[in-house]
């Protein structure tokens, strides 16, 4: 292989075309341009290796109705958007089958094990070591009840590579700083990290990327086809030896050009971020679990997150989530712009909540690597040196079978 077009800018585009160029394959990346778009943007910047447990299981389904956006909990499904989503959540169901759900942990074990070790190479490569911050995160409860539940559950879930142990008085005492009263306790976590700024770090791939000799074109595709064509929205058709369908959210239509069936569904998340703020540099990515709430903070700025919604990954944001954000992110006492910049963009989300990475068997020269759910940009380094792998033909780290596309035929 000598020549292949990357079609999405996202981190799992990036990360893939600088490792492609860098094993001297001549990739041409396809960005849609809007940066804002996807979820690469505006995301909570976690590099969650402790999400080795798919959240297609009967334990997170029986706890739905709880988490209901209806009742002030993240979880929503869009009325309008229910043909998209009653034909996943069928086959969410399906794979929450005891056996199903063991693959699938077994599948991002194996990914979320070499994620943090693949993004400090992937920095590297970039020169850019100082993109990856790997000092843990934390989980806080802010009332005695959910904290005796919350530790529990810590002690029942398995976390990969990742370890926990229970936050001291004084770990604790350091949120008294920024919040309008510390938690009651907490969980910290090490072998998880955070990137320095998402578009920071998105931005330092590319320009490595180029650097390298590889080439951006700014445009959209509506057509893949299995000789290796990449058709634009303009008309323009690009060429090459082979195609990466890289395109987040939005790869289940081109695949479906190819007769290839991906169930994708856009499972949006919301953000918030403020550049005015008081929360230290030394202080990890917390989850406030009572309150949905992820704060992190970036050399930008301030960001929290929130949101599971189900739907078109097109569809207009829903103000009421940015509303219901901010008011969580006051009740906690965090200094805030009160007019912060709003995002909203689709997790692209397989019913199985396990990835689809490796090479089409009934068209060899397309590639493909999406569905990454909330651990695109975790997964995003570890993905690349797979897809390289894939593209140069040498042996892959682990066993892609559980990852292929064609387990949804």
């Amino acid at each position: 292989m000598k020549s292949i077009l990357v079609i999405g800018g996202g981190f799992i585009g990036a990360a893939a075309a600088l490792k492609l160029q860098h094993a001297d394959i001549r990739t041409t990346l396809i960005d849609p341009g809007d940066k804002r778009r996807a979820a690469s943007y505006g995301n909570a910047g976690h590099l969650a290796t402790e999400q080795v447990s798919p959240w297609s299981s009967w334990h997170n389904l029986r706890r739905a109705p709880r988490s209901s956006f209806a009742i002030g909990g993240p979880l929503d499904f869009r009325w309008r958007d229910i043909g998209l989503w009653a034909p996943w959540a069928a086959r969410f169901m399906a794979a929450c089958d005891a056996q199903r759900l063991a693959r699938g942990r077994a599948a991002l074990s194996a990914l979320l094990g070499e994620a943090l070790p693949a993004w400090q190479r992937l920095a590297a490569l970039a020169k850019a070591p100082e993109i990856v911050v790997p000092h843990g995160h934390a989980t806080v409860w802010m009332s005695p009840a959910r904290a005796e539940a919350g530790l529990a559950e810590c002690a029942r879930t398995d976390w990969g590579t990742a370890t926990y142990r229970e936050m001291n008085t004084g770990e604790l005492a350091r949120y008294a700083g920024v919040l309008r009263t510390p938690p009651v306790a907490g969980a910290l976590f090490s072998g998880t990290g955070q990137v320095s700024d998402p578009q920071g770090a998105r931005d330092a791939l590319l320009h490595a990327f180029t650097a390298l000799g590889g080439t951006v074109v700014r445009g959209s595709v509506v057509r893949v086809h299995d000789a290796g064509l990449a058709v634009m929205a303009s008309g323009k058709t690009l060429t090459a030896d082979a195609v990466l369908v890289a395109a987040g959210a939005w790869s289940g239509r081109l695949m479906r050009r190819l007769g290839v069936n991906a169930p994708l569904i856009g499972e949006r998340g919301y953000s918030v971020q403020s550049a005015e703020h008081n929360w230290p540099e030394d202080l990890p990515t917390t989850v406030f679990e009572e309150n949905f709430v992820v704060l992190t903070r970036f050399a930008s700025g301030l960001r929290a997150t929130s949101f599971l919604e189900f739907g078109s990954p097109d569809a207009p944001p829903d103000p009421r989530k940015w509303r219901l954000l901010e008011r969580r992110i006051a009740d906690l006492g965090v200094a805030f712009s009160p007019t912060p910049d709003r995002w909203v963009g689709p997790r692209p989300t397989l019913p199985d909540y396990v990835p689809a990475i490796g090479r089409l068997k009934r068209a060899p020269r397309v590639l493909y690597a999406f569905g990454h759910q909330h651990l695109g940009l975790t997964m995003a380094a570890a993905t690349a040196e797979l897809v390289t792998a894939i593209a140069t033909e040498t042996e892959t780290a682990i066993d892609l079978d559980p990852l292929r596309i064609e387990r949804f035929s």
